[in-house]
């Protein structure tokens, strides 16, 4: 088995490796002047089992065209078996034709892969689930609530309850509130465009409580921010939220800044340079995607993983 680092996250993956219990695989990814990507395995690995860590993180297209040279070189070095493992899938939200002549860009992107050559792709939670169903090459989907899990009960919060910030999310705030044993409430929510959510009301008695906002990911932070703005007018007492992938930008970061959010939980999927200003506590979850890599190249079942403390997640 050898694991390879695209240029996305190389922490993520050192620790995977760390995690595993194997040195990582030496390549060579060189950017020529116009941008152009050249990749070159540094080792033999014809017959080998392989891995490719690299999430699509910004800039995105970028990386994902560094991830299908690196599958190509490769599917044309020999390697027995070729796994892209995504702990960030980009284009997740792109999943279905919601307006006329728009693409289904989640659905290339896994068309891509299996072109390039991956044989089977293991990724952390999806924005939407039915994306494995693009693919025609098994889809191993973990999930990071386990870890999650583990440092909320750390900081016993009392009089907690988890609230998701718009109603396509239920499905994970109802699994952590079964496992955490909380109530449930519910953020109604109006987009107003790609960058601005205008949020109307909140199901749930939150006055007097301890929220935990739950999402798979932010990038403007505008859904988040503005229920937990919400959520305080509405008498919360401290709002914490807890995300999976943190894809923050300037405008995430500024609204952070000025949100009535007083911890960000998130993990190590994508890499992100410190930010001043705002309690972010990043968790990894190398051990995770290590365990499923070792249960990968021994044919052995991984949905264990999705079990956790009496609970069960997916």
């Amino acid at each position: 088995m050898k694991i390879f680092s695209g240029s996305s996250n190389p922490a993520l993956a050192s620790a995977i490796c760390k995690s595993v219990g194997i040195a990582p695989g030496r390549c060579s990814i060189i950017q020529f002047p116009d941008e152009e990507t050249f990749v070159k395995i540094d080792e033999n690995v014809r017959g080998e089992d392989t891995y490719v860590v690299q999430s699509s993180s910004p800039p995105a297209n970028h990386h994902l065209m560094e991830l299908f040279i690196m599958i190509d070189a490769l599917r044309r070095a020999s390697a027995k078996r070729i796994t892209a493992v995504m702990p960030f899938y980009g284009y997740a939200r792109q999943d279905r034709k919601d307006q006329p002549r728009v693409p289904i860009t989640a659905k290339l992107v896994a068309n891509l892969l299996t072109a390039a050559g991956a044989n089977r792709v293991l990724t952390m939670d999806l924005h939407a689930q039915q994306i494995q169903g693009f693919f025609d090459i098994p889809v191993d989907h973990l999930y990071a609530a386990p870890v999650m899990y583990d440092y909320l009960k750390s900081k016993k919060l009392d009089n907690l309850m988890v609230v998701s910030p718009d109603v396509g999310g239920v499905k994970m705030a109802y699994a952590y509130s079964q496992v955490l044993e909380t109530p449930l409430g519910i953020v109604v929510k109006r987009r107003k465009n790609a960058t601005e959510v205008e949020s109307m009301t909140v199901i749930g008695e939150i006055r007097g409580k301890n929220v935990l906002l739950v999402d798979d990911l932010t990038e403007t932070a505008g859904t988040l921010t503005t229920a937990a703005a919400l959520l305080k007018r509405k008498g919360a007492k401290k709002v914490l939220a807890c995300v999976s992938h943190a894809i923050l930008g300037k405008l995430g970061v500024e609204r952070l800044r000025n949100s009535n959010i007083d911890e960000l939980i998130t993990t190590d999927t994508v890499h992100r340079p410190a930010i001043e200003g705002v309690n972010i506590t990043t968790l990894s979850v190398a051990g995770l995607l290590g365990e499923a890599i070792k249960r990968i190249h021994t044919n052995s079942s991984v949905t264990s993983l999705f079990e956790f403390r009496g609970g069960r997640v997916g």
